[in-house]
């Protein structure tokens, strides 16, 4: 009788952990900050499409690197989780840990049981009703998460973006403030990225009258002549 080929439980986990890693270094990296308005998400990614950044709920945002049609897959899935909450008790019961935690769940699930681990990463963001109640959720391939405080980075080189950003946050920045330090820790010291190459989006406490924290859609993407006004004026906006 053929004896079955056996592998250790703990160079499975290895290999799938190496497996999801060396997928998600692929991508272009992506960081989130709060500043004074609200929270901040900027991503390297040219396209004009396939967007790494989405909204979720009213105060809610999504966004994935790594393999677009997996981290694009959990997006839909959350917005539907999210609609069918929000529908069935209240829009306000809606919020991003019982995401982040259904997201951990699957993620841990697929890792754990299935041949092929996902080779993403993301983070589920909401806006609070002030800075002390946002919230920065980072989930690992494996479903490991992380509340992050201030600020998160997400892909590859993260451990590198990660301490250049660590150097550059400042409290209660502005906007503009925020928007030219991300892209400077995503660019580093030999490249320069332009609006054309960055998906910026916030989610702010004023966005419009019916907007942020207090009202609804507090997602807005910040693109073309807004965008690039930005990566060179003095100014901010909210």
């Amino acid at each position: 009788m053929t004896m079955p080929y056996y592998v250790a439980p703990e160079q499975v986990m290895k290999d799938r952990a190496e497996y999801a890693q060396k997928g998600i270094a692929r991508g272009r990296a992506l960081v989130a900050v709060t500043y004074d308005g609200g929270i901040l998400v900027v991503a390297e990614n040219p396209s004009r499409t396939l967007h790494k950044i989405s909204e979720i709920y009213d105060r809610v945002a999504f966004a994935g690197v790594g393999k677009y049609n997996e981290f694009d897959q959990l997006r839909v899935a959350g917005i539907r989780h999210a609609d069918t909450k929000g529908y069935a008790y209240s829009r306000d019961d809606v919020d991003a840990r019982s995401l982040a935690n259904l997201y951990a769940q699957y993620l841990g699930q697929v890792f754990t049981h299935e041949m092929k681990p996902l080779e993403v990463e993301i983070l589920v963001a909401e806006l609070g009703k002030s800075e002390a109640g946002n919230r920065l959720y980072h989930i690992s391939y494996d479903g490991t998460v992380v509340d992050e405080e201030r600020w998160t980075v997400l892909g590859g080189d993260a451990e590198v973006i990660a301490g250049r950003l660590e150097t550059a946050f400042a409290e209660g920045w502005t906007l503009a403030e925020a928007v030219r330090a991300c892209v400077g820790v995503l660019a580093g010291p030999d490249r320069e990225l332009s609006a054309t190459d960055l998906e910026v989006a916030v989610l702010s406490r004023t966005n419009g009258t019916s907007g942020g924290a207090d009202g609804r859609r507090a997602f807005r993407r910040i693109e073309g002549g807004e965008l690039a006004a930005l990566l060179s004026g003095p100014g901010a906006g909210g």
